[in-house]
């Protein structure tokens, strides 16, 4: 089989998961690819510039038999630029987010034209894959909202027929040799998400700053991706929390951040957005014991329904019960290692290793193109 992979937004997350689909996959692939800046510009061009290099590849004698793209892609006016043999190639769009529920700070802010991008290029695929079911419910009832306060025309109906042809496809993640024998004079904390403010980063600083106050020792690495504008809070946190840093800023090296986790005793998240969450996953890979607050798909990725023991790696998501939460930490995590390697974690992430996805996905893509 050949697969057309178009990124629109070969960046963090979004590159991740493209170069592991296509290293799992036993197809060949042609990989189309545009920088990750800018994702409002990347909806809006993308379509015709990967049409314009699609259709110089149809010319040069190239040829598809399935179609694979990710939310970033406004899919339909894609099908409407190209040459009509790509026009009768079946789809799979992949949602890593959607811009009808993906937070804002304030929700004036949205454009609802970018929602209508995804709404149509669901409508435009023949299979639409979602990183989370919570990401999935997430996208419908967002859809739903928005549709029942039009004034008319609002083809609810649709909303049935995206999610008949949808599917839950967790993002891989490549097995990393756990570190359960960490020899941290104090206990490491770890954040590694994106330093925007739908992280809520001011909680982990606030929490943190609490627990200094309280005279407990400990250190952190502050990496994850960033951009020209990263809330004012991080500047804040590298001056107060000097002392503490062992790790700040976005690692570059694959190596250099593969360490890091390994090294961390606890990885925490703050997030008011998660859709999924690999970073948390490859963090618990490598050995670190996760506190999550108990809402988004974090409940649903360490699958509380099955292993209620990991009920214990969440707190409300209050300032208050994350410092509870560390301080109960702090004071048995030398005599309780918070993880080994016959824990209940690591049966819980093993199913999100790209080895246990292939034949899943390689069956998937299979029907796709029937």
């Amino acid at each position: 089989m050949e697969i057309l992979f178009m990124e629109p937004f070969y960046g963090g997350s979004h590159k991740a998961f493209a170069d592991g689909l296509i290293d799992t996959i036993d197809f060949d692939c042609t990989l189309l690819t545009l920088p990750a800046i800018k994702w409002k510009w990347r909806m809006r061009h993308s379509a015709i510039t990967f049409a314009e290099k699609v259709n110089n590849l149809i010319a040069n004698g190239k040829s598809w038999d399935l179609i694979f793209c990710s939310d970033m892609l406004n899919l339909a006016e894609f099908y409407g630029l190209v040459d009509e043999q790509v026009k009768n190639i079946p789809s799979i769009i992949y949602f890593h987010e959607n811009q009808f529920s993906y937070p804002v700070q304030n929700e004036t802010e949205r454009d609802y034209h970018f929602g209508m991008i995804n709404f149509s290029s669901c409508l435009a695929s023949n299979k639409v894959w979602f990183n989370s079911n919570f990401h999935r419910k997430s996208f419908l009832n967002s859809l739903k909202l928005f549709l029942n306060r039009m004034p008319d025309n609002k083809n609810l109906t649709l909303i049935d027929k995206i999610e008949q042809k949808s599917e839950i496809i967790y993002p891989g993640i490549y097995k990393v040799e756990p570190n359960f024998h960490k020899k941290n004079k104090y206990l490491h904390i770890l954040w590694v998400a994106r330093w925007e403010h739908d992280k809520n980063p001011d909680i982990f600083f606030d929490a943190l700053k609490i627990i200094k106050e309280k005279k407990y020792k400990f250190n952190i690495s502050v990496i994850g991706e960033q951009y020209k504008k990263s809330p004012i809070v991080f500047n804040q946190a590298k001056e107060y929390f000097s002392d503490e840093i062992i790790n700040w800023g976005y690692q570059d090296s694959v190596e250099k951040y593969t360490k890091i986790l390994q090294s961390a005793d606890l990885i925490i998240s703050t997030a008011n957005h998660e859709f999924y969450g690999i970073s948390v996953i490859e963090a618990i890979t490598a050995g670190a014991y996760p506190l999550l607050p108990d809402r988004l798909a974090y409940p649903e990725i360490l699958q509380c329904d099955r292993f209620t023991e990991n009920k214990r790696c969440f707190y409300d998501g209050t300032v208050n019960d994350l410092v509870n939460k560390i301080e109960t930490i702090l004071k048995s995590h030398q005599l309780n290692p918070l993880r080994n390697k016959n824990d209940i974690l690591n049966m819980t992430i093993k199913q999100y290793f790209w080895d246990n996805q292939h034949h899943k996905i390689i069956n998937l893509l299979t029907k796709s193109q029937e």
